[in-house]
């Protein structure tokens, strides 16, 4: 089963709602067998209505597609990305909060080349010609345990509240609301003072007192018995020659500045993804430990 977030349906929705006449529409609907579920009025009104309708179970209805037969839910995101340039410049917040919701659950949109549905055949006549067509691609491997963002980002939120990170949990939140709205720069920002806070939070809940330093932080968390980062795991090492992951992640929270030819969504993403995943491997792990004592 397919599973987008309420965001990125409702921001498809509306997607669909500009690249659609009255005509468009029920043209769209029929094809999928689900105009009985869109009511009346306005191409908006009845793109909300199919909306609705998908984000319940209907939305695992298989309806025919160009691409074979998918989910509701996916074929109105397919159908969404699909959008001309004109349709994205006249509602650009619905087309960024679309691709930011896609991120989020674990999605991107990528041009990939397909044989012309027309037929028309390549110049050099050793086939169909090819065409660019707008295609989702996970960006992570969804046979993979542990590796779904928006379900480290529920975990994350659930271990953040049960333990009492209310901090943590605020910077999270702030991070996620300003990556939804392609605000990298302000999303980079929070993920860096949540990383923080919440490492401060577990070395201070396993007894340390010592100075505001994280490089204090981690070298406590190392020696503290049992240890919490594991060396075993280069996580954490007496040796700054030495590999380290957690003070690897602490500064890869903390580059100077951008890079021309470098991606600013991309790099967001990626520290979205890199971030949430740790945070849920070492919030997993302190509350294991608690609970056993």
């Amino acid at each position: 089963m397919t599973i987008f977030n309420s965001m990125t349906l409702m921001a498809a929705g509306e997607i669909i709602a500009e690249m659609s006449t009255q005509a468009a529409f029920s043209s769209l609907t029929l094809s999928w067998g689900v105009e009985e579920f869109c009511g009346s009025g306005s191409v908006a009104s009845k793109a909300n209505d199919l909306v609705r309708s998908a984000k319940n179970s209907m939305g695992q209805r298989s309806v025919p597609t160009i691409n074979g037969y998918c989910e509701l839910r996916r074929a109105i995101v397919e159908h969404a990305i699909t959008a001309n340039d004109q349709a994205k410049r006249n509602q650009p917040k619905a087309w960024a909060r679309l691709v930011a919701g896609l991120k989020m659950d674990g999605y991107e949109i990528v041009a990939a080349k397909v044989p012309d549905p027309s037929g028309r055949q390549s110049i050099f006549e050793d086939g169909p010609a090819m065409v660019s067509q707008p295609t989702l691609t996970r960006m992570l491997p969804q046979s993979v345990p542990g590796t779904d963002f928006r379900e480290a980002d529920d975990e994350v939120t659930g271990l953040l509240k049960a333990h009492g990170f209310s901090v943590a949990l605020g910077h999270m939140q702030q991070a996620i609301s300003a990556f939804q709205r392609g605000d990298w720069a302000a999303a980079n920002a929070q993920l860096r003072t949540f990383t923080e806070s919440y490492l401060s939070d577990l070395a201070g809940r396993l007894g340390y007192q010592g100075p505001d330093k994280m490089n204090n932080r981690f070298k406590f968390l190392g020696e503290v018995e049992p240890p919490f980062l594991i060396a075993a795991y280069n996580e954490w090492n007496l040796n700054d020659q030495k590999p380290q992951f957690t003070k690897g992640l602490w500064s890869r929270m903390h580059p100077e500045g951008s890079h021309p030819g470098l991606s600013e969504e991309e790099d967001a993403t990626f520290r979205m993804q890199i971030t949430l995943i740790a945070a849920r491997l070492y919030l997993r792990r302190f509350d294991q430990r608690i609970s056993k004592k």
